[in-house]
């Protein structure tokens, strides 16, 4: 059944002489708890598309359909609960709160959405993302790998519906790489989740269930892999 439905999306920048097509005809569905790595080479289109399946960028044209909602029909106060309950972002750069610890990154988004966070999904997450010795540490106490585990636990705390991840080990070691993969799909198989990853490492691209590959703002390959 599917989950995520794009139908005609187009993104266009500036006007004139000046316009740039960042998404031109893209259509595509993904099943519930599908895993999909996106690839493609710099200024394809693929952040662009995840901003927009986000909600983070309105379309120029086209729709994007999230468990049967139009996401897009919405204002933009409905559409900035849509991003903080139904979707997790996980970007390269981590984008921690300097100034907040471990547990307190972890769980901002729910302080920011007015819940309090519960004290039994703190402690999963904490296990889970294996800094529960952590918790108190500051970002700037903590490794990269460290760092990018507490993004990927405040993007999962909420259980989102769809969890959108931008090169999110773009910034980490192999070894690092290999467990931030293998946390996420450890989370899309517990939890069903539907997974969107941009990587440029094709290991990792192997590792998911289908990939995607966008080039000059279409998408231009579709392909299952093995593990479906």
């Amino acid at each position: 059944m599917e989950f995520l439905k794009i139908e005609h999306l187009c993104k266009t920048y500036g006007k004139g002489e000046g316009e740039v097509k960042a998404l031109s005809d893209v259509s595509f569905t993904v099943p519930k708890g599908q895993m999909v790595a996106v690839i493609g080479p710099s200024g394809s289109g693929k952040s662009t598309l995840l901003h927009i399946l986000g909600g983070v960028e309105r379309p120029t044209s086209g729709t994007v359909w999230l468990d049967g909602q139009d996401v897009y029909q919405q204002n933009n106060k409905n559409l900035a609960i849509f991003r903080r309950r139904q979707v997790g972002l996980i970007y390269q750069f981590y984008n921690l709160i300097p100034v907040l610890n471990v547990e307190e990154n972890m769980t901002l988004p729910m302080l920011l959405d007015g819940r309090k966070a519960k004290k039994e999904r703190v402690e999963e997450m904490l296990k889970l993302l294996g800094l529960t010795e952590r918790r108190r540490h500051l970002p700037s106490q903590l490794s990269g790998g460290q760092q990018q585990r507490t993004s990927i636990g405040r993007a999962l705390f909420t259980s989102p519906n769809i969890i959108l991840a931008d090169e999110p080990t773009g910034n980490l070691d192999s070894k690092n790489s290999a467990e931030i993969i293998a946390l996420l799909r450890k989370s899309n198989q517990e939890f069903n989740q539907t997974m969107m990853i941009i990587t440029h490492d094709e290991n990792i691209a192997l590792q998911c269930d289908r990939i995607l590959t966008i080039s000059d703002g279409r998408i231009v390959e579709d392909v299952l892999t093995h593990q479906t």
